[in-house]
């Protein structure tokens, strides 16, 4: 029976096979044991089907091999993890005792085989101990002998749970320690019932498991009855599909799963036995049928065999037209291909929706729709669906104010209002697919159930969107999930609108937009800054300034600066500088470029040049690359440095001269950039001037101005300044 030696608990011999030596890391020296122990749970009631199970058991533990494939369909260290399957489908146990573990495993043996919430059954570990609900790591571990007895004890107390049910036991090592993966999938002769005890004679009960607790479902009748009602009913993911052939399941696609998750499966050599230990194909008269799950996940289009196993995407346009813009359709591959590149394409108009916004503040801090939010609503559309008796694919529709995600049928029954709105906790009914959801879950595009609704109420609200709706009809025909677009995305909508009514000369047409846009939503700064700026046009600055009233109101946290600078601007051009000071001392903290250059000009206009300093110094680098706020940010400088000029006679300042230094360096600057001309002249006159003060070379000042004349000879001060310096310079 091989190396006896006693060692450390659960400490595996570091001799390995060759092969063992060639698994790829994940592996992690993994054990296997013949085939019959991979093959799918037992579940019989007959004399002659216990006896075949008890010599297959009996034939499996006699027999030792050294290394041979993982029976699991999950990747070991993800399961110790969490990674992949729910906390509440694991159960954890340090250590293996007939009497204090024996009966434990064995009502949870049977609860997950009830598989009462439809979530696949679930997994024992023993050599694991557990805190919280997540396993200590490394493990415990057990000794060789202990796996061996604690295989033996489990195989024969199982053959006592009614009607009898056999989960699959694989010995494992996980860094090195050896430990005992009991795995029990949602049986399809429910319900089962265990003996509460390991004494002899002890009661029977119906056990399930709501949440991490295995619970009696004796003592709760209405629990009882719901589980009656699942007496062989299988959900219909997980029945076998007799119109198709094992044929039809692509075996490139299932490893490519396997693979994609970890699972020491991928390594089966034989076709047959992988399906059937992934149970994703049974024997039936002599040959193998599929599953629906495995037709829908590993088939080359799952709609032969489902029609409406497709999503749908419509986007719709933004007129009363209703005019359709785009359709797209996913099919002809697996569900969960489909559902790969579905979300891609919608975050991908997400992100071109961004794209569209160069320097806009918001860029940054919003999405239209949060991705998160996004892929939960589908992937609860792909998981909670029916594939039996449908037609109607998944329906996705995009309106310029929200995005639809419908599924057919509604919920299953149990399932109310209240428990979606988020007034009332999940009820623990059975779920419609229970085979959908575990591959979803193990390929990470899925995790617990009942998390995906607040999940998506969470993301909504942290991205500054208006909640999520979820309604469903009174049948229960359809499910929709209803996100709204970000406040902003509406604004940019609309003020697109605007520009195309103003480029086609219907400006009362334009007004009428933007004002509809601004009563839809009063607290969208870029609608708001734009109805202000139309009515500032017809000299109505009260009515501006009432724009900024209601828009703080509605939202007294956002950074109003542009409509506060705006305000300020109309009252300087109304020379109404007392009023605009008064604006300008609203500002706060300016957390945006575009808003410290625009301050920056408003305080200068306003005669506050240290305050305008302050503000072009917080755009930062920025003011460098913008000829415009560069050279106002040079004739601040210009203008601090007259203030601080020294008196004929008195000793040089050096406040002055790093102000006309820094100052030259800026307009230097400007005249090499890329701007109009009437830029580039007034750039040239005022580094005349600077140079001038700075009493530099002759010929550079002269340079200088020769240059302003250049771009613009019609202004008489350009002219003016050059004669000036010709005449106090003989002429030169």
């Amino acid at each position: 029976m091989g190396d006896t030696t006693r060692r450390i608990p659960g400490q595996a011999p570091q001799r390995r096979s060759r092969r063992a030596a060639q698994r790829p890391q994940h592996w992690r020296g993994r054990r296997l044991r013949p085939s019959c122990l991979g093959q799918s749970p037992i579940a019989v009631d007959s004399a002659a089907s216990r006896r075949q199970a008890c010599w297959l058991v009996a034939f499996a533990i006699s027999v030792r091999v050294d290394v041979v494939s993982s029976i699991l369909p999950i990747n070991v260290d993800d399961l110790l993890r969490l990674q992949g399957v729910e906390s509440a489908r694991v159960e954890f146990k340090a250590s293996w005792d007939e009497k204090a573990a024996g009966s434990q495993v064995i009502r949870t043996i049977c609860a997950f085989a009830n598989d009462f919430q439809n979530l696949n059954g679930g997994y024992i570990v023993i050599g694991v101990a557990e805190q919280g609900g997540a396993a200590i790591l490394p493990a415990k571990g057990l000794f060789e002998k202990e796996i061996e007895d604690a295989q033996k004890w489990i195989r024969g107390r199982c053959n006592v749970i009614d009607p009898v049910y056999q989960p699959v036991l694989s010995p494992e090592i996980h860094e090195g320690r050896r430990i005992l993966v009991v795995w029990a999938p949602g049986s399809q002769a429910r319900p089962h019932q265990a003996p509460e005890s390991v004494e002899k004679g002890a009661s029977r009960k119906f056990y399930i498991r709501l949440g991490s607790e295995t619970v009696d479902a004796d003592k709760q009748p209405e629990l009882k009855t719901q589980l009656m009602q699942l007496t062989a009913r299988v959900p219909f993911d997980d029945r076998r599909a007799l119109q198709a052939s094992v044929l039809d399941v692509r075996e490139t696609k299932v490893r490519e799963f396997l693979n994609d998750i970890g699972s020491g499966l991928v390594d089966e050599a034989d076709t047959k036995t992988l399906y059937r230990a992934l149970r994703i194909a049974d024997p039936v008269n002599g040959h193998d049928a599929p599953r629906n799950v495995g037709l829908l996940f590993f088939s080359q289009n799952p709609e032969q065999w489902f029609p409406g196993a497709r999503i749908e995407v419509v986007q719709f346009a933004g007129d009363s037209s209703g005019n359709v813009l785009e359709e797209k359709i996913f099919n002809q591959r697996p569900v969960q291909e489909q559902l790969r590149e579905c979300l891609a394409y919608l975050e991908g108009l997400s992100v071109r929706m961004i794209q569209k916004l160069p320097g806009r503040t918001q860029a940054g801090h919003w999405v239209s729709y949060p991705s998160l939010a996004l892929r939960e609503a589908l992937v609860n559309a792909v998981y909670h669906r029916s594939y039996e008796g449908t037609q109607e694919p998944i329906k996705v529709y995009l309106y310029p104010d929200r995005m639809e995600i419908i599924s057919y049928p509604g919920p299953v029954p149990g399932i109310e209002t209240k428990h979606l709105d988020g007034s009332a906790p999940l009820p623990p009914v059975p779920a419609r697919n229970r085979r959908i959801g575990e591959l979803l879950k193990e390929l990470r595009l899925a995790e617990g159930r009942g998390t995906g609704i607040p999940k998506v109420r969470r993301t909504m609200e942290q991205n500054g969107s208006p909640p999520p709706q979820f309604d469903f009809d009174q049948p229960r025909s359809y499910f929709r999930v209803t996100l709204p677009v970000h406040p902003e995305y509406q604004a940019i909508l609309a003020l697109q609108d605007v520009a195309h009514l103003r480029a086609i000369g219907d400006a009362q047409g334009a007004l009428q937009r933007l004002q509809e846009a601004y009563e839809a939503n009063p607290a969208t700064l870029g609608v708001a800054v734009e109805l202000a700026k139309e009515l500032v046009s017809k000299g109505d600055i009260h009515g501006a300034e009432a724009i900024f009233q209601q828009f703080r109101g509605s939202n007294p946290v956002a950074n109003a600066a542009s409509l506060i600078t705006l305000i300020a601007s109309a009252w300087l051009d109304a020379r109404k500088q007392k009023e605009a000071v008064a604006w300008l001392n609203r500002l706060s903290d300016l957390d945006a470029v575009g808003d410290a250059f625009e301050a920056a000009i408003q305080e200068k206009r306003a005669g506050r040049l240290k305050k305008a300093h302050r503000y072009f110094q917080l755009a930062g680098d920025a003011v460098l690359q913008d000829a415009k706020a560069l050279h106002e940010f040079a004739q601040v400088k210009m203008k601090l440095a007259g203030e601080v000029r020294p008196r004929p006679g008195s000793q040089g300042n050096a406040a002055y001269a790093r102000l006309l230094y820094e100052a030259k360096e800026m307009l230097q600057r400007v005249v090499q950039m890329d701007a109009p001309r009437a830029r580039h002249a007034w750039a040239w006159f005022d580094l005349g001037k600077v140079l001038r003060w700075s009493r530099a070379p002759l010929p550079d000042i002269r340079h200088a101005f020769e240059k302003a004349v250049e771009y613009d000879p019609h202004e008489n001060r350009f002219s003016r300044a050059l004669n000036e310096l010709d005449d106090r310079n003989g002429g030169h």
